[in-house]
């Protein structure tokens, strides 16, 4: 037999041979899942447990955001003549008497319940004469300030800073005078 015969030979011998060990192993078996909760649990526990999360964080930030304190119409108005106090040099006196003139209007409306701010100077004066919550000094104080303020706005009175600052000085000590709103 020659040589090339003989190689001939021997591999259909082996084919058979490695054909049946070939039948002997098994296709790859897919992963074995080992675990004892199924996934749409564990999905259900970490969605549960974010929304708790986010509703404690929730809570928490309200409860330290706590509301501002509601100021009454007399803290505001002081706090609005006390930021009018830089402005006397600053400004004209018929502007500064309409700011300060503004303030006081919604100061009395806020705390009284008056139409001020819908009225002429004149037509308060005149109703307060009728009926007031104001006291005969805080009638002469509003009546002195309100005519001040209309003489340096439409009588174009030539005023100066000293009176911008009797006008704010006269509407401190109105304001710090004033009665409190009864409800």
């Amino acid at each position: 037999m020659n040589s090339s015969a003989s190689t001939l030979l021997l591999q259909y011998s082996i084919t058979p041979s490695v054909a049946l060990a070939a039948e002997e192993f098994h296709d790859i078996a897919p992963p074995v899942d080992y675990s004892l909760i199924p996934p749409w649990l564990i999905f259900l526990g970490v969605f549960v447990s974010l929304t708790v999360i986010g509703l404690l964080v929730w809570f928490i930030a309200r409860a330290l955001r706590r509301p501002a304190p509601i100021q009454s119409p007399r803290d505001r108005a002081l706090t609005r003549l006390e930021q009018m106090r830089p402005e006397i040099e600053k400004l004209d006196p018929y502007r500064f008497s309409i700011r300060v003139s503004d303030i006081l209007r919604r100061y009395v409306t806020e705390q009284f319940n008056l139409p001020v701010t819908r009225q002429t100077s004149v037509e308060f004066l005149a109703g307060l004469r009728s009926s007031s919550p104001f006291s005969e000094d805080e009638k002469s104080l509003l009546e002195d300030f309100l005519n001040r303020c209309d003489l340096i706005k439409f009588a174009r009175y030539d005023a100066t800073s000293a009176d911008s600052q009797l006008l704010l000085d006269e509407a401190f000590r109105f304001v710090e005078g004033g009665q409190l709103a009864t409800v």
